[in-house]
């Protein structure tokens, strides 16, 4: 069993960065595929960024640019670094693992609690 914990989010004004780290306990993160996802109040669970188990990475059109993943298998932590951040970018943000190659909203084994972003105008 994967428990996922997300860490690193508040509230930041336009313009600003965060950085959420995902910290795993309970198996090695390494042969999954990570993701973040985000949902906003009214809206869909969308992925934001993700990360296969050969550190190949995939972002959503409206995060690239500016947010990055990145994973440190010896810490056991997948990171997401966000510039430049938006009022639209403003929601809940979710690690997940997938132990199958590309890790989506229903290809997900593993779900974090969530870490709320607020970004001000």
């Amino acid at each position: 069993q994967v428990q996922l914990a997300e860490s690193g989010g508040g509230l930041v004004q336009a313009g600003g960065s965060l950085r959420l780290a995902c910290a795993a306990s309970g198996r090695t993160l390494r042969y999954y595929a990570m993701g973040w996802f985000r949902q906003a109040p009214g809206k869909e669970r969308e992925l934001v960024a993700a990360i296969t188990s050969g550190g190949s990475t995939n972002y959503a059109d409206s995060v690239k640019g500016r947010f990055t993943i990145s994973r440190n298998s010896a810490q056991n932590t997948v990171y997401l670094q966000m510039n430049s951040l938006k009022p639209e970018d403003t929601a809940v943000y979710y690690c997940a693992a997938s132990s199958k190659v590309v890790v989506t909203t229903t290809h997900a084994d593993y779900w974090g609690r969530g870490t709320q972003v607020t970004v001000s105008s």
